[in-house]
């Protein structure tokens, strides 16, 4: 089995949504084909990052997982400048804590009104699900943090990744 970058996606949606939704629903939102998800949430389930009966994240193993393995595994590609969506310490929740003369990274985006430098998420529909869910666009901006940023901006976004796990209702 091996690990791909839409798993991290979909493991957080399943955390902002809980396991129950169906497979087509979670594809729509998500824009993946609902064999994409099914497949994912098998390798999840054989990681031991999610329970395979209520296809609910395994709170610890998924912690372990975003903090020390998501930025090793799937490490961000910074790109040219781009216009999109903030991403990273320049989107919530962290935007309004750490700021910087730097451009922010964003997704590139047709629709964006930030200009940044252009960072590869971590599945090419990743701008649009973020859009239309805020709790999952929160939650992939602290996993790219712990993937592009500084040492002070990944300690931010492991402090709230650790807070948002505990209050989940994942298992």
């Amino acid at each position: 089995m091996v690990a791909k970058s839409l798993d991290v996606v979909v493991l957080l949606k399943l955390l902002v949504d809980g396991g129950g939704k169906p497979y087509a629903q979670l594809s729509h939102e998500l824009g993946m084909s609902a064999s994409e998800i099914h497949a994912s949430i098998r390798r999840c389930a054989i990681a031991g990052l999610v329970n395979p009966d209520s296809k609910e994240p395994l709170r610890k193993p998924l912690e372990e997982y975003l903090l020390h393995g998501v930025r090793y595994a799937f490490p961000g590609k910074r790109g040219p400048l781009a216009r999109g969506i903030p991403t990273a310490h320049a989107a919530p929740p962290l935007a309004a804590q750490i700021t910087s003369d730097d451009l922010p990274p964003v997704w590139p985006d047709p629709e964006g009104t930030t200009k940044g430098y252009a960072l590869e998420p971590l599945y090419r529909s990743v701008p649009m699900a973020a859009k239309s869910d805020p709790k999952l666009y929160e939650l992939l901006a602290l996993v790219d943090t712990l993937r592009v940023g500084r040492a002070r901006e990944r300690k931010m976004a492991e402090e709230e990744l650790r807070k948002r796990l505990e209050h989940a209702n994942a298992t």
